[in-house]
């Protein structure tokens, strides 16, 4: 087996949960990962050695993501409560699990694009300049929206805490 496959399958973990970040469904998850190896497969000899497999993938996911949302493939599939075979069974609530769905809830009403760069440098430690390359956009878009994705993420789920800065010695 090559590298370039090697490098690959180490990535898929991470693609995975990116992808999960972004369509919040294991089955569509799976699906857009699928789909961003099979067309890198296709298009392998595009890539370019110049900058890592990881992130190469990544801007094929994340393209062929923004292609299903303009396509519309991506619709849930809710079924009414009342339709229900089955009562659904509900565990005891719990602090963590309560600011964990809070926090899900709050980033899926960022604006797409810094929802993208917050998962990105947040959840996946790309640096902003391989996010802004994965994305496509300069790096002061990428710092920016950062910046607004947090301060919204604060607001949207009450976090009073003021941000504090890292000092460079």
């Amino acid at each position: 087996m090559d590298e370039f496959l090697d490098r690959m399958e180490e990535a898929v973990p991470h693609l995975r949960r990116y992808a999960l970040a972004l369509t919040r469904s294991r089955d569509l998850a799976d699906d857009l990962v699928q789909d961003a190896i099979e067309r890198a497969l296709q298009k392998r000899r595009l890539y370019r050695p110049s900058g890592s497999v990881k992130s190469w993938l990544f801007q094929i996911m994340l393209n062929v993501y923004r292609n299903q949302l303009r396509a519309g493939k991506r619709q849930s599939h809710f079924v009414p409560i009342d339709e229900l075979a089955v009562e659904p069974i509900a565990a005891p609530e719990q602090p963590g699990k309560i600011a964990l769905a809070e926090t899900a809830r709050a980033l899926v009403q960022l604006p797409q694009g810094q929802r993208e760069v917050l998962l990105l440098v947040g959840l996946e430690g790309f640096s902003y300049a391989e996010s802004a390359q994965i994305l496509k956009i300069p790096i002061g878009t990428v710092m920016s929206r950062l910046g607004r994705a947090r301060a919204t993420l604060r607001r949207l789920t009450d976090d009073t805490a003021t941000p504090t800065l890292k000092r460079i010695k």
